[in-house]
Formats: C-alpha cells, structure tokens, sequence
C-alpha cells in the first residue's frame, strides 16, 4: 500500500499548455478508464461496510475531488500501484465535516444524494460546481429521489435533504434519461427494501460501470443497456469488493478527432466500441479509414473492447449531408458530439461555416471540459505555436493528456506561467 497522492485544489497557480503544431501523429496510444464512471463509483462504494477496490482509476481533478470529499467525511482512500484505490469508510460518516470548496468544484457531487440518503435523516450537500453547460437544472434528481423518500429543498448555497426510510417505490419513470439522474436513482434503489423498475433509464457507459460495481455488492440489478432497470436492494452491505471500469468512450474520441484534424494515422487501445458505434459509422461514411481488431473482453468482463487504428485520409473526407446530432445510448454520444467540429473543419464540402484554417492562437480555457479540449485538438492542427491557458477543466477529465500526446510525436510543454 502506497501513502494517498497528495492533491491541491485549483486555487495552485493555474497550469499553460505551450503547443507547437501542425505536426502529424504517430504510433499507438492506450486508453483510460472514465471520469463519469470513477466518479460514481466513488460515491456507490460508501454503501460498502466493507473494503472497496476500485481498479485503473484515472488521476485526474474531478477524481481528486470526490476523493476530497470522502475523505472529509471520514473515509479512508489510499492510492496502490497501478491507479488502484482503496476506499475504507467508518461505520459513521462525519456529514458535518463534508468539505463544501472542493464538492462545489464537482458536479458529481449530486451522486452523494443517492448514497448518503441511506446514511443519514437529514444532511446537506453544497451546490454541485463542474462543467458549466448553461442552465443544468436538478429538477429530475430531486422528482426521481422524492420516490425513495428523499426530500430535498435548495438553500443559498446547498440541498438539504431529508430522508423518511420509506420502502422502495414498486416503478418509477425518470423525469429525464440523464446520466446521473439515473445513477442517482440506482444508488437510491441498491439499498432500499424491496425490487423497483426504473423506465426511462440511461444505458449510457458510466450507468452500466455502476450497475455492474452494484452486482459486486451483491445488488440484483436487470436490464443493464436497456432503457428499464429493475433493482433488488439489499438492506446492508459489507464485503470486500473489487472493481475495474472500462475505458473512456469520450478519450477513445478525443484521441479519434486528434488524429483525423491533424491527418494523421495512429492506433487506440483498449475502445469501448458500443459506445462509439454511431461515431465510427458518420466517420466511415464521411470517408475515413478506420480498422478494428476482433472484440475482446475489458478487465471487468462485461465490456467489449476493441483496438483501433485511424488511417490518414489525406484531405480526401466528404461533409455528410444530413445534420450530425446526439442520442441516447445507443447513438451518438452527446459528449462525443463536439469532437466532429474540427473533423468537419477538415471535410470537403458544406458543414461548418467560416474560415476552417487552423491558425495559432492564444487562448483561455473555457470551463467546460470538451470544448476546451476542442481547443487543444485545433492547436496540435495549427502551424505555429499556440498558448492554451489555465487547462484545470481539461486536467478534470482527462490524465496526463499533454504528455501521451507527445508519445504520438506532439510538442506541447507545461508552464506555470506561458508569457516565460
């Protein structure tokens, strides 16, 4: 066992990307496990009486975080070798200690709801922070816990929730089929008395790492990657329970889009290809080269994996003609969307609008996490050098992504300070 990572909130001095670009990228690079699914993950394994390890976890802010947040309330979490997380938690978690400056930097924060509502009659929880996507309303967490017997009413500056214990509802239907709306429900159901059918579900990845940690715990979950979940609870769970989330879809994506705005051929490990099915076949549409191995299983035996190499296409890809959209699971990945934008800035034809040059630039990142790595994708295509500032929101999500993007032959340094 390893001494825990020391980690600093963002308020350390912000962290510049220096980029020299328009260099082509080569060799091969392995994914990670996701940000979404750590995160839940994280948060279920507080209904663990038991020791709870989590396997391959990425180190990155947003798990740093969470990590915080347990740990202020009493939890144990130990990094071991390879990215494992250990995670102890006392028989009584200390709410009152909950710290409110780094789960305000998380939206995930919301996960702790679902779980802590088993723990607790009444606690509060700071408002949830992370990416700023406009108005990301809670409406459909607070609908879908109220079933469970959560009451939750907004402060100034938190949820205070409270708790009756009631028996779990026989069916409910989600607001919205939200990510973490239907994770949030998940954890409500995992340790309430009775069975409960979830409708209108996501089947996205990360809900599917958490139904299958669940079942570890002993959780009869049904229907995982369907739109209806029917949860067995159990009242009490303490065992010892290890767990390994697949990889990230949304890296798989990234490093796709890297590799076709820049022209370039590189192969990518270890990709959850159900879940960028809809991706590959636009891509393949607009032309692109894109070879796969035969599946293989991911380290928790359920998810399919494939590797998967990207050709060069040379300036030869076509804009499709229909309008490029999200759906739920099993289509296009809303996160994934944006990733087409510098795609498209490299297809002939009409799709985007204005000059689709890539030129240097000095840029501020923008709060959210995928279009500042939009960003980052547009400046390894630019000739020149380019300045991406304070990239906390790309450091949220993904781990050490300048440094194994020069493994693919990328030239980006990290400043503490770009004007040096």
């Amino acid at each position: 066992m390893s001494d825990k990572q020391p980690t600093g909130l963002a308020g350390n001095e912000p962290v510049h990307l220096r980029i020299r670009g328009g260099k082509e990228l080569k060799g091969i690079i392995t994914l990670k496990t996701s940000k979404n699914a750590a995160v839940g993950l994280l948060c279920a394994s507080l209904l663990n009486h038991g020791v709870t390890t989590l396997r391959s976890i990425p180190r990155i802010e947003e798990v740093f975080r969470m990590v915080e947040v347990l740990e202020s309330i009493g939890v144990e979490v130990m990094w071991l070798p390879e990215n494992d997380l250990e995670i102890r938690r006392p028989e009584k978690l200390l709410l009152e200690n909950l710290d409110g400056v780094a789960a305000g930097m998380t939206r995930s924060v919301l996960l702790l709801i679902g779980s802590l509502m088993h723990e607790a009659d009444s606690f509060r929880i700071p408002f949830a922070g992370g990416c700023k996507l406009g108005d990301r309303t809670v409406e459909p967490h607070l609908l879908a816990l109220k079933e469970f017997g959560a009451d939750i009413v907004a402060t100034e500056d938190s949820y205070h929730v409270t708790t009756s214990r009631q028996s779990a509802p026989e069916r409910i239907a989600l607001y919205e089929a939200g990510d973490t709306v239907t994770e949030n429900a998940l954890l409500a159901a995992a340790c309430s008395d009775g069975e409960t059918q979830i409708d209108f579900a996501s089947a996205n990845y990360m809900v599917q790492d958490l139904c299958f940690f669940l079942q570890e715990l002993g959780v009869k979950v049904e229907g995982i990657g369907t739109s209806s979940l029917r949860i067995t609870g159990v009242s009490h769970v303490r065992k010892n329970a290890t767990y390994s989330p697949a990889e990230d879809p949304i890296e798989a994506m990234f490093f796709i889009a890297a590799a076709v705005t820049t022209n370039s051929e590189i192969t990518i490990r270890r990709v959850s290809t159900d879940f960028v099915t809809m991706e590959l076949l636009k891509l393949r549409k607009m032309g692109l080269g894109v070879t796969e191995t035969p599946r293989y299983k991911a380290e928790n035996g359920q998810t399919d994996l494939v590797d998967l190499t990207v050709h060069k296409h040379d300036g030869q890809l076509r804009a499709l003609t229909d309008k490029i959209h999200p759906l739920p699971y099993p289509g296009l990945n809303a996160d994934n969307l944006p990733y087409f934008v510098p795609i498209a800035a490299v297809a002939r034809g009409f799709l985007v609008t204005g000059p689709t040059e890539f030129e240097p630039a000095d840029v501020a990142c923008p709060p959210a996490l995928r279009p500042a790595s939009l960003l980052l994708i547009g400046m390894l295509a630019a000739p020149g050098t380019s300045t991406l500032r304070n990239v906390y929101p790309i450091e949220r999500g993904y781990e050490d992504l300048a440094g194994r993007l020069n493994t693919l032959g990328a030239d980006i340094t990290a400043q503490g300070d770009a004007s040096k």
